[in-house]
C-alpha cells in the first residue's frame, strides 16, 4: 500500500503545515509516492473561520500587509524558506489581473490597500489561493484527496496503521500518520453556562452561549428590545457589526469630523460589560519607524530552558510573570529612550545597565523608572493597563456613559499617535514573549486574555463606530466587573457591575460574546474526546498536550504517540494564529516546518529510495 497520512482540519493551520510539507518534500522525501487525505467539511485553505460564504461586514483584526502564510528569513527553522505573498500583495496582484480568482467575494480584494482590514470573505479567498499554490507545489508522486466530511473517531495501534472514521463513511481513511490541525471548536457548556440555559428555556428566554458570533442564530435578539452582553472582545464586535450594518443602519460623517449612527429600527440595545469593562485594546494605527528594540532580552531561549528545567514545572506568577514584565518594560523604555530622548533623563546606556539589574517589580525598578522618566504617562504600568477601571466608580449612569466613551476615545487617539511608539515596541515584545511560552504549555485563561486585549483588539473604525453606537443609544455600557444573575421572580435575566454600585439591568437575552474555551475533555469535538478517552493527557486546563518539539500527541505517562500529531488552539503548544505578520520569527511556522520534516522523515524509512519504484 502507498503511504498515506490523513490531516483533519483544511483551514489555514492545515494549509501552513501542507506548505511546509511541500517546501520539505524535495530533500526529505525525493519522489516517493504519497498519499495525503485532508478532511474537513468547509473549504481548503479558508476552513470554517475563514469560508467565504460569511458577511463581508465581519472584518480581519491586522491589516492586509501584516498577514501572511508564508515563511521568509526571519523563521528559525531546518527547512527553507518560501517566500510567498501578503495579503495586500495578493490583492495588489488580483487587481492588476496578475491573479485570477473565481467569481465571488475574493472579486473585493482588488480594491485593498495595504493598511486596509479586509472582509473575512476576501481573506478566505486568499488563503483558498494559498492552498492551491501549494498543492500545485507538491511532487509529483504526492496525491492530495479532499474529503468533505468531519471525523469522528482515530483508531489504531500505537505500532502500526491509524483508521481515521468520517461521518457519513462506512469504511475509514487508513494511514501511516495522523494530524490534528483542528483551529476552534465548541466546547460543552461549563456549569454556570447550563445552568443559565436552563433557566432560559423554562421562561422563554434567549440564552447564546460562547460561540464563533458568525455561527449564531441571531434571530431571537428583536429589535428595540434590551440584550445584555458579556464579553467586550473581538466576538462582541463581529455582534455589534451584525446586529446594526447587518440590519440595515448605516454610518455617516458629520461636518465636524464625528461618526454618526443612522438606525434601521431594527437593532436591540446592547448592554454590554465584562470583568475589565472596557474593549480589547484598537490596533496600532501607524506604521514602525527607526531602530526595532533588540528581542528577546529578558525572555528568549535560555530563559526557557531554565524554566523547563524547573523541578515541578514553572509557576507563571512566581516564575514566568516576571520574565514577562521585565521583557516588555525593556521594550518600552528601549523605544521611549531611542525615539523620544527629550522624554527621559538620562542616558540610554545608563539606564538600561541599572534596569538590567533590578529585580522585576522591584522598589529599585520603581525608583530607577521614577528618576529617569518624568512624566508618569510615559511609564509602563502593566497592572493598570489590565485593569484601567479597577476602584473607579461612577455616580450615575449618564456619568459611566460619559466616562466609558472618554476612555474608548482615548484609546484611539493614543494608539494612532506615533508619539506613543512604545506602545507599539510592547507590542513587539508581546509576539516575542508569546514565541517563547509556546515551549511551555499551557499557561491559562488569564495569559491568553491579556495577549489577545493588548496585542489583538479590533480595527480603530471598530471602535469609533463602538461610540457612535454609543452616542445613538444602541450600545450601553455596563462596566467592569459585570454580573450575570437569573431573576426568578419576574423570570428575567439580571445584571450589573462593580462601577456603578446598586444599578441593575433586565433583559429576556443574554448573549456570551467570547469564542468556547478550548477543552479537550469537554470539547464538542468527537475525535478529540475519543482521543482523550483513549489516554492521551490534557492539562490541567483541558488542553490537549503534545511535544512542543513536534506536535506528537503526549498520554498520561508523558510518552509521545509515533503516529498521531496535532497543532493549533486545542493543543498546549498553541501559537498566536495560523497566519502572523511577516519578519516575527512566527511560532506557527516553526512548528509546523519541524512537524512536517518529521512526518516526512519518518514516511520516507517506509519505502527506500532505491526501492519504490513498485510502488508508484
Amino acid at each position: 500500500m502507498r503511504p498515506s497520512l490523513v490531516i483533519v482540519g483544511a483551514g489555514p493551520r492545515g494549509t501552513g503545515l501542507l506548505e511546509r510539507i511541500a517546501a520539505n518534500a524535495a530533500e526529505l522525501y525525493g519522489d516517493r509516492p504519497l498519499d495525503i487525505h485532508l478532511v474537513d467539511p468547509h473549504p481548503p485553505g479558508a476552513g470554517r473561520i475563514w469560508r467565504p460564504d460569511q458577511s463581508p461586514l465581519l472584518w480581519m483584526n491586522s491589516m492586509a500587509e501584516d498577514i501572511t502564510l508564508f515563511t521568509d528569513e526571519s523563521v528559525e527553522m531546518a527547512g527553507p524558506v518560501r517566500p510567498g505573498p501578503t495579503l495586500a500583495a495578493w490583492a495588489r496582484q488580483v487587481g492588476d489581473g496578475t491573479v485570477t480568482v473565481p467569481p465571488g467575494p475574493a472579486e473585493a480584494a482588488g480594491t485593498l490597500g495595504p493598511r486596509d482590514f479586509a472582509g473575512r470573505p476576501v481573506q478566505g479567498g486568499y488563503l483558498g489561493w494559498v492552498y492551491d499554490r501549494t498543492v500545485d507545489a507538491l511532487p509529483p508522486g504526492i496525491a492530495v484527496h479532499e474529503h468533505r466530511h468531519r471525523a469522528v473517531r482515530v483508531a489504531g495501534p500505537r505500532d502500526g496503521r491509524q483508521q481515521v472514521w468520517l461521518a457519513g463513511r462506512t469504511a475509514p481513511l487508513v494511514a501511516d500518520l495522523v494530524v490534528l490541525t483542528l483551529g476552534h471548536l465548541g466546547s460543552a457548556p461549563a456549569p454556570e453556562e447550563r445552568a443559565l440555559a436552563a433557566f432560559a428555556a423554562d421562561h422563554h428566554l434567549t440564552y447564546l452561549p460562547p460561540d464563533f458570533t458568525a455561527d449564531s442564530d441571531l434571530s431571537g435578539l428583536r429589535a428595540g428590545e434590551p440584550v445584555l452582553v458579556r464579553g467586550m472582545g473581538l466576538a462582541f464586535v463581529d455582534l455589534m457589526v451584525l446586529l446594526t450594518e447587518g440590519r440595515g443602519g448605516r454610518y455617516l460623517t458629520r461636518p465636524d469630523g464625528q461618526l454618526a449612527y443612522l438606525p434601521s429600527g431594527e437593532e436591540p440595545v446592547l448592554h454590554v460589560g465584562s470583568r475589565r469593562g472596557v474593549p480589547y485594546h484598537s490596533k496600532i494605527g501607524y506604521a514602525w519607524t527607526g531602530e526595532r528594540p533588540p528581542l528577546p532580552r529578558f525572555f528568549g531561549p535560555a530563559e526557557t530552558d531554565a524554566l523547563l528545567a524547573l523541578p515541578g514545572g514553572p509557576d507563571f506568577t512566581r516564575d514566568i510573570w516576571p520574565l514577562i514584565s521585565k521583557e516588555l518594560g525593556f521594550a518600552h523604555y528601549h523605544r521611549l529612550f531611542t525615539a523620544h530622548p527629550e522624554r527621559t533623563a538620562v542616558h540610554w546606556t545608563d539606564f538600561e545597565e541599572k534596569y538590567a539589574a533590578a529585580e522585576p517589580g522591584s522598589a529599585a525598578l520603581q525608583a530607577l523608572v521614577a528618576a529617569s522618566v518624568p512624566d508618569p504617562a510615559d511609564r509602563l504600568d502593566l497592572e493598570a493597563l489590565d485593569r484601567p477601571l479597577a476602584g473607579v466608580r461612577f455616580g450615575s449612569d449618564a456619568a459611566l456613559q460619559d466616562g466609558l466613551r472618554a476612555y474608548v476615545e482615548a484609546d484611539l487617539d493614543r494608539r494612532h499617535d506615533p508619539a506613543h511608539s512604545p506602545d507599539q515596541a510592547v507590542f513587539l515584545a508581546l509576539l516575542s514573549v508569546y514565541g517563547q511560552l509556546t515551549r511551555i504549555g499551557d499557561l491559562g485563561p488569564w495569559w491568553h486574555g491579556f495577549f489577545s486585549y493588548l496585542a489583538s483588539g479590533p480595527p480603530g473604525p471598530r471602535l469609533r463606530q463602538l461610540l457612535a453606537l454609543s452616542r445613538a443609544g444602541v450600545v450601553k455600557f455596563l462596566g467592569a466587573g459585570m454580573t450575570v444573575t437569573p431573576d426568578t421572580e419576574r423570570g428575567l435575566f439580571r445584571a450589573g457591575s462593580a462601577s456603578l454600585p446598586g444599578a441593575e439591568v433586565t433583559a429576556r437575552a443574554l448573549v456570551e460574546a467570547r469564542l468556547p474555551k478550548p477543552s479537550v475533555v469537554h470539547s464538542k469535538d468527537a475525535l478529540l474526546r475519543g482521543l482523550y478517552a483513549d489516554g492521551a493527557a490534557a492539562t490541567p486546563g483541558g488542553l490537549l498536550r503534545v511535544d512542543a518539539a513536534d506536535g506528537r500527541v503526549l498520554d498520561r505517562t508523558g510518552r509521545p504517540h509515533p503516529r498521531r500529531f496535532a497543532l493549533g488552539p486545542h493543543t498546549d503548544a498553541r501559537s498566536s494564529g495560523a497566519f502572523t505578520r511577516p519578519g516575527t520569527n512566527a511560532p506557527s511556522f516553526r512548528q509546523n516546518d519541524a512537524t512536517a520534516r518529521t512526518l516526512l522523515t519518518f514516511l520516507a524509512a517506509r519505502i527506500p529510495e532505491d526501492h519504490h519504484a513498485a510502488d508508484h
